[in-house]
């Protein structure tokens, strides 16, 4: 028999099986009925003396990067399709594994500090926080009160640094051009204060356990408290192009859904716990240095989707922009210009005393070639990082170098969900779920 030629389209299945039940065949007209062997999915239906027969369709396997822009990073995932809806989502990381964790129980502790700048590198200083904090715990360190209001106004200085990269990022992976232009000319005045501050613009290591290395340069606090007042401007000109936009909302509404139970079951933290309704925030349930002093709302969502995701990092960057006010507010007080950093054996002396005195000079020396002992014992410090739930289990034998210290990445469990979050959805939604989930493989990977 011969095989009908195929003609410029065929019908869809329901025309297909109307036109099975009223007897007709509607091939001349640009239409055509697959023969036995061609696959189709129509049910033992017969037609003109031809066997519509079901053929099993088999999913097809394809690859999202690593090269694709829209991974945010080394990100390979495999995923199965049936048509255009995902069925399965297996990520493969490791491709930027370097060992960190190994690493560092062969350098002192001090030498372990610029580790954690390449670990969440859209916001380094978060992370050294961590591990200072860490440290602190176990040798029973306090920290002045300029230095951790130093900490403090960096720290939300690395949020906003985090969440201006995300929104507009993720804003570009669904079509739109202009957040990203506006987001990085931020950007790029907040690196110019990493600079100012440290002399680095990314790898930062300004954080020091003890404190901070150095005080801040004069005029640096007015230059802040400047871009601060103006900033929100620029969030309601992107909030004006976004949370309003039907494309944007129809590309993230009911897009990637997290349930409560979802978020006990795979570990979720930050923004992926509380775009889904839940106000859990460290620095309100945990607080750490001073952050009990400050005034700030916790933002939530209540569909837990990607768009709710996205309107709490909206949030939470005015937050932070007034928490960075009153940290400057709180550093240009009568009486607040103090010393940022403990001096005694973890601390380095002072310059001037290192030209005076030759204890001072013995102690920088040797601090800076054998490093600091840290009391043996074991701690947990976590710190809300921007992308949720930064940890640092560190172990300490009593020498000068970590017996052994665990990190603990928020990007991971968010990533390790990829696959329950994704399917059922279709192929374009997976840009759109990997950008709300805010992942960096500098921390995933490690």
């Amino acid at each position: 028999m011969e095989r009908v030629s195929v003609c410029a389209r065929r019908l869809p299945d329901d025309d297909l099986a109307g036109a099975a039940a009223l007897d007709q065949l509607p091939c001349a007209s640009g239409r055509i009925w697959w023969t036995v062997s061609v696959p189709h999915w129509i049910v033992g239906t017969t037609f003109g003396g031809i066997d519509l027969k079901e053929h099993e369709i088999r999913n097809f396997n394809i690859n999202f990067g690593p090269q694709h822009p829209a991974a945010h990073g080394v990100l390979r995932l495999i995923l199965e399709l049936d048509g255009e809806i995902m069925r399965r989502c297996d990520p493969h990381i490791g491709l930027l594994h370097r060992g960190t964790e190994k690493l560092m129980e062969s350098r002192t502790y001090l030498q372990n500090l610029p580790y954690f700048d390449r670990l969440d590198y859209v916001a380094p200083m978060n992370q050294e926080h961590a591990w200072c904090l860490a440290i602190e715990k176990l040798t029973g360190t306090q920290v002045p009160r300029r230095a951790q209001l130093i900490r403090v106004l960096y720290c939300e200085i690395g949020r906003v640094l985090n969440h201006l990269l995300n929104v507009t990022t993720q804003a570009m992976d669904v079509g739109a051009l202009t957040p990203p232009l506006w987001g990085f000319e931020e950007r790029e005045k907040l690196m110019v204060f990493y600079e100012r501050a440290c002399g680095a613009r990314l790898h930062a290591a300004y954080f020091r356990p003890g404190g901070v290395h150095q005080d801040l340069p004069p005029a640096l606090l007015e230059d802040i408290d400047e871009w601060a007042v103006a900033f929100p401007k620029v969030l309601d000109d992107i909030d004006g192009l976004l949370t309003e936009n039907r494309i944007f909302k129809q590309r993230n509404v009911d897009i990637g859904v997290v349930s409560e139970e979802e978020i006990q079951q795979w570990g979720f933290s930050g923004v992926m716990v509380r775009g889904s309704g839940l106000a859990w925030d460290l620095r309100r349930a945990q607080p750490y240095e001073c952050y009990d002093e400050f005034d700030f709302k916790i933002p939530v969502g209540k569909n837990g989707d990607c768009f709710d995701r996205y309107l709490c990092r909206m949030e939470e960057m005015r937050q932070s922009t007034a928490i960075i006010r009153q940290a400057v507010k709180k550093l240009d007080e009568p009486g607040a210009k103090t010393d940022v950093m403990t001096r005694g054996k973890i601390g380095p002396p002072k310059r001037g005393e290192m030209k005076t005195s030759m204890e001072a000079l013995i102690h920088h020396f040797k601090l800076y070639t054998e490093g600091f002992h840290v009391p043996a014992g074991e701690v947990y410090c976590p710190v809300e990082a921007p992308k949720g739930e930064f940890g640092v289990y560190l172990v300490a034998d009593g020498s000068n170098r970590p017996y052994r210290a665990k990190i603990r990445a928020p990007s991971y469990p968010h990533l390790q969900a990829m696959d329950a979050l994704s399917r059922g959805h279709m192929l374009a939604d997976c840009s759109a779920i990997i950008g709300s989930l805010d992942i960096v493989f500098g921390e995933i990977d490690r």
